[in-house]
């Protein structure tokens, strides 16, 4: 069995940096797919004769800086080679070197950026695929399969979100999201977003320096486009409770959350909702960190 673990940025923290050079020498294929909302970036990587792995990162994330973590193990990066081709599907503009978004590119919803995901999988021919998505690119994959049933065969969650937006995260985020407009990735928004990220003992203290994830992270939060962030981040705080349909998902299901993240108690209420015949609960007994585990 090949554990990995990762807090959201899927990698080992002492190795970080490393893990972003390698990763990005692999021999990935980008494209732009055109949609109804804008164009969608999609980093393909593998043989496309073999079964489609369709991956979303969190919020603020892409697909280097959110998987790059599963390709740094070479026991993973096998198995997932060995088994699938894997189509990174950014959010609007989170892509590498994304160009800023226009005035009159319209701002998703949810069900715009799961519709996002069918237009994508429909560009490339696929039929039915298994999912991989983390927080909130775990909720767009999880209404993607809500909306299209037939074309998910299983689905892989980690940390995920399922229900409306509390006060508190509402609250929190329409603060982001006024920052971000206004004032870009400033330091506040970092620091929101890397406790999103990561766990106090992996930010550090006063007496404890900030591990280089952190650091790491700090310059590629840098790279992204505040006003794309702030969009996919208003697409989630409008998002609806998904609880009520999630029974009705027949799809085989596996989530994954450390015992000590902040999105504990949803998966946990996610858990709860799913048919147990098809659903599996996975959880690290300490830390907040999100993982992956996979034989």
């Amino acid at each position: 069995m090949v554990a990995i673990y990762f807090d959201s940025f899927g990698c080992f923290p002492e190795r970080f940096a490393e893990g972003i050079t390698m990763y990005c020498k692999i021999n990935l294929q980008e494209y732009l797919v055109k949609t109804r909302c804008g164009m969608v970036s999609v980093a393909l990587f593998g043989d496309q004769d073999k079964p489609a792995l369709v991956t979303y990162p969190d919020l603020a994330l892409n697909h280097i800086s959110c998987f790059q973590g599963l390709f740094f193990s070479p026991e993973v990066n096998s198995f997932l080679l060995h088994n699938f081709c894997i189509y990174h599907i950014s959010p609007p503009g989170h892509e590498v070197g994304a160009a800023p978004i226009g005035s009159d590119d319209l701002m998703p919803s949810v069900d715009d950026l799961a519709d996002q995901v069918l237009e994508v999988l429909n560009f490339f021919g696929l039929g039915s695929v298994m999912c991989m998505g983390v927080a909130a690119g775990a909720y767009v994959l999880t209404l993607f399969a809500m909306k299209y049933r037939q074309r998910v065969l299983g689905l892989i969650l980690v940390s995920p979100l399922c229900r409306a937006p509390s006060w508190t995260e509402w609250l929190v985020n329409k603060v982001m999201s006024n920052l971000l407009y206004f004032y870009g990735m400033c330091g506040v928004v970092k620091e929101l977003l890397l406790k999103r990220y990561f766990s106090q003992e992996v930010r550090g203290s006063v007496e404890e320096p900030e591990s280089d994830i952190v650091q790491a992270c700090r310059r590629l939060l840098d790279e992204r486009q505040s006003i794309s962030v702030q969009q996919f981040l208003e697409a989630m705080n409008g998002r609806r409770d998904l609880s009520e349909g999630l029974r009705k998902l027949h799809c085989r299901s596996l989530i994954f959350v450390g015992e000590n993240s902040p999105f504990h108690s949803e998966a946990l209420h996610m858990t709860s909702k799913l048919d147990r015949r098809y659903s599996d609960l996975v959880e690290k007994p300490t830390g907040s960190g999100m993982w992956i585990n996979s034989n």
